[in-house]
């Protein structure tokens, strides 16, 4: 066992839309600019919140689901990645108590405590001064353990809208407001749509509104108090981190598996994308909007994104749609996640226009304006596919407007659904020769089969075009 100071702190809100992402980002990318070393983590299985918290502090943000990958995993991977950083910032989710029941068990409080991380508490004060104490003073009597160290004021009127509410606040609970945030105009809030926000690959003035970001946090908030308080945190202590490694070598001989990446498909964790090459895969990036070409790959990794907002131009590259059903028919291994799966379908019906897609499943779907699966999942693979043994259990999140309508009555599939929705009938993972489509995505700190799935098929794939090429020769 060691112990190693890990400057560190929480962004959390106690309630959504409180200002927290916008915090994070302001200040991850004004820690840049100082020059300090940085490292950002976002609690749960979020996307879009990383993305952000990415480009602003120029480095992968790292997930930290504890209901996916568990406790010790979830300390595993902070101790990791923050191990030879300057400080931490870690952005919560939802309100600062929300987690899967109501004791609040998988909540950022819980992913606080458990790191021993100090909590900073954005707090939206839009029409009230006083009772912005009331919720601060109850978050600190509903759970006496956590360290709430400091209070950030969102959505002030005015000066003597913030002097009252932060007097309010210091006297009342003792906890002291380190910034007071004006209400900012439209241009400096981050586009959003759905339940949250937009990717950046998708906004044009994304480097804009983190510099505007910059400038609030600079000048409305005490960003040195912030560097103390998370300099303050305790040593963290941790007897398996030593030896920790998410690295599992496969192949002695590499794997070249492609990745969709543009601006439809852009949801991969940086784990999944790091275990497969660490397990001897080469990543290949390909647009499906731009490129075409799939001659070389042993497998096709196709993550999530918005390709229902990119279908003019996913459609319009044919090529890549009619060689993929054809690379599909000759066995190329693709696993494919929820945007992914819908790349696979025969068509979309989305706003009232059909698109043909690439049918390599024989499956029809339709966009809803409501979620048709939002949440965690649990699924235990129960039928032979190509990529998970039978028994595996899956964890994993779902967010999708999207519903699967029609599909051929022979279509195999291999998940059993016990949490969450899937494709139909309480059912996922379907399956067509090597392909494997999920409306489920999967992290691989979670799910490690996954990657010697992937990289076993790839190999597999890899030596029968070596031994066909023989033959044919």
């Amino acid at each position: 066992m060691f112990s190693k100071s890990y400057p560190r702190i929480v962004i959390s809100g106690l309630s959504g839309d409180s200002g927290k992402t916008m915090v994070s980002c302001g200040l991850l990318a004004y820690l840049k600019q100082k020059g300090m070393n940085i490292s950002g983590f976002k609690k749960g299985p979020d996307y879009i919140d990383s993305a952000w918290l990415s480009l602003a502090s120029g480095y992968p943000v790292r997930n930290l689901d504890t209901y996916l990958m568990g406790f010790p995993t979830a300390k595993k991977s902070f101790i990791k990645n923050a191990a030879s950083n300057e400080i931490s910032i870690i952005e919560g989710n939802r309100g600062l108590f929300d987690g899967a029941d109501n004791q609040g068990t998988h909540s950022t409080a819980e992913l606080a405590k458990m790191l021993k991380a100090p909590v900073l508490i954005v707090q939206n004060i839009s029409k009230v001064t006083r009772t912005a104490a009331a919720s601060i003073l109850g978050s600190i009597k509903i759970d006496p353990d956590l360290n709430i160290a400091g209070v950030i004021l969102n959505n002030v009127a005015g000066e003597r809208h913030g002097k009252v509410a932060r007097k309010a606040i210091e006297e009342i609970t003792g906890i002291p407001v380190i910034g007071m945030i004006p209400r900012l105009p439209e241009s400096y809030v981050l586009p959003s749509r759905h339940l949250g926000l937009i990717t950046p690959d998708e906004f044009e003035q994304k480097s804009k509104i983190l510099e505007d970001l910059r400038k609030v946090i600079e000048e409305h908030v005490d960003t040195s108090k912030i560097i103390e308080i998370a300099g303050n945190a305790p040593s963290l202590e941790d007897k398996e981190t030593e030896a920790y490694s998410d690295d599992v070598h496969l192949n002695k001989e590499k794997v070249q598996i492609g990745y969709f990446k543009d601006q439809a498909f852009s949801f991969y964790y940086p784990e999944n994308l790091e275990s497969l090459s660490a397990a001897g895969a080469e990543l290949i990036p390909i647009s499906a909007i731009h490129n075409n070409d799939l001659e070389n790959l042993d497998a096709l990794y196709i993550g999530g994104g918005f390709p229902e907002t990119n279908l003019t131009s996913l459609t319009l590259n044919r090529e890549m749609m009619d060689s993929l059903k054809q690379f599909a028919e000759d066995g190329l291994p693709i696993y494919a996640e929820c945007g992914g799966l819908i790349y696979l379908a025969e068509e979309i019906e989305w706003q009232g226009r059909e698109f043909e897609l690439s049918g390599v499943l024989p499956i029809k779907i339709k966009m809803h304006d409501k979620p048709q699966g939002h949440g965690y999942c649990e699924a235990t693979v129960d039928n032979e596919n190509p990529f998970y043994e039978k028994g595996t259990l899956i964890k994993g999140h779902e967010f999708h407007y999207s519903k699967i309508y029609e599909h051929n009555s022979d279509l195999k599939n291999s998940l059993s659904i016990s949490r969450g929705v899937g494709c139909f009938n309480k059912r996922d993972g379907l399956t067509y020769k090597n392909v494997f489509a999920s409306y489920i995505h999967i992290h691989a700190l979670a799910t490690p089969e996954w990657v010697k799935g992937m990289i076993t098929i790839a190999g597999n794939y890899k030596q029968l075009k070596k031994t066909k090429i023989l033959i044919e020769g």
